[in-house]
């Protein structure tokens, strides 16, 4: 395997999809022969003391007041490409990021390979010179990388002559979320939620506008006249966070709500095991749509059955019928508590969608096979 340089916007111990894509990534490579570069932030420390591959931190972008800001980024590159012996650069970000792989081809010759993950693509599409730039900058990487079917077909209808560029490579969720946590760890978190006799919907999601938290909201009150006994437990933060939380006192539902704010990755599999479904409203908002979801990979993983919705490339993650249910959120809005009751109150059909979930990841969402498509641009695992 070629020497790699991962950079990145996002990274842990930033709480997200992007941040654990690049972490896991990492850590399914080749440790010695990976360098990432992420942003300093606070906790760094102690994360990277306790990865296997090397992360160097920096302040990547300059101020606002500067511009461009990601001019920063080349200086970055371009000295760990000649003090770690770096033979390709794995581009997190088509643009601002991609930008800097672009130089850096031009003065050292290292080739480029970039990451797409949904909002960088958003944001390439705005305008002619965006578009432009972004041309600019895949016309010569070696290869752009999708995290979805969807998101890569919405940026072919934009640049449909990158058709032989484009290919895709599932995020994976942790191989550890296959494995249960042990019983009594279970127990402690069920007892210090309070949730004993209750059946427990789960949603992990950053606090956002097109993840459908006030579709949730509404939807409480109609499902507790069927199961009384339901408790929401929701992880995560975000800038809606405190406009959900009035919603949740407005609409009464102090009692069987329980926020329990963003957890650490690493702390996340048993609030999985302890949930009977989950659920997450993903919806499409001023032209931003979901990538994939890795949360949905991470609750099939534990084998839990999913209420999700239409958004990107969420159909890929939850397949409708087999491994959860998919509802479009805004023309199937009735339909959003009888999705969630099926789940609830037929707990063998709940089984098997959350068993065949966990089955698909074993067998098609395993890093091992979703890197093998890199291999003719970082060479053999």
């Amino acid at each position: 395997m070629k020497k790699i340089l991962i950079t990145t916007l996002e990274y842990p111990p930033q709480v997200g999809g992007v941040a654990t894509y690049v972490h896991q990534m990492a850590q399914a490579l080749d440790k010695e022969k990976v360098v990432v570069l992420a942003p300093k932030m606070k906790g760094d420390k102690e994360w990277d003391e306790n990865v296997e591959y090397k992360v160097v931190r920096k302040n990547q972008l300059f101020p606002k007041f500067v511009w461009p800001r990601w001019l920063k980024l080349i200086f970055q590159i371009r000295k760990i490409v000649k003090q770690e012996g770096i033979e390709i650069i794995l581009i997190n970000h088509v643009l601002p990021v991609g930008y800097a792989g672009w130089f850096i081809k031009k003065m050292l010759k290292i080739p480029y390979v970039i990451i797409s993950h949904g909002t960088d693509i958003l944001m390439g599409t705005r305008n002619k010179w965006k578009i432009k730039m972004m041309k600019k900058v895949v016309v010569d990487s070696e290869q752009i990388i999708f995290n979805s079917e969807s998101l890569k077909r919405r940026f072919l209808q934009v640049l449909p002559e990158f058709t032989n560029k484009s290919t895709v490579s599932y995020p994976c969720p942790d191989k550890e979320f296959l494995t249960p946590p042990p019983q009594e760890e279970i127990d402690k978190l069920r007892s210090m939620l309070a949730l004993g006799g209750k059946k427990v919907m789960l949603t992990v999601s950053r606090i956002e506008d097109g993840k459908g938290f006030p579709h949730l909201v509404r939807t409480m009150p109609e499902l507790l006249k069927k199961e009384p006994h339901l408790v929401w437990l929701i992880v995560g933060d975000g800038p809606k966070k405190e406009e959900i939380l009035k919603d949740i006192q407005k609409h009464s539902l102090q009692n069987v709500v329980r926020y329990v704010g963003e957890v650490p990755h690493k702390d996340l599999k048993v609030y999985y095991y302890l949930a009977d479904v989950f659920a997450l409203f993903t919806h499409p908002d001023e032209g931003r749509e979901e990538g994939l979801g890795l949360v949905f990979l991470e609750a099939a993983a534990a084998g839990l059955p999913t209420v999700a919705g239409k958004s990107g490339g969420v159909e890929e993650a939850v397949l409708h019928t087999q491994t959860g249910i998919v509802i479009d959120v805004r023309q199937q809005a009735m339909a959003m508590d009888d999705a969630i009751l099926q789940l609830l109150e037929n707990e063998e059909y709940a089984t098997r969608l959350g068993a065949q979930a966990k089955k698909r990841i074993e067998t098609s969402f395993r890093w091992e096979s979703q890197l093998k498509k890199l291999e003719a641009w970082i060479g053999k695992l």
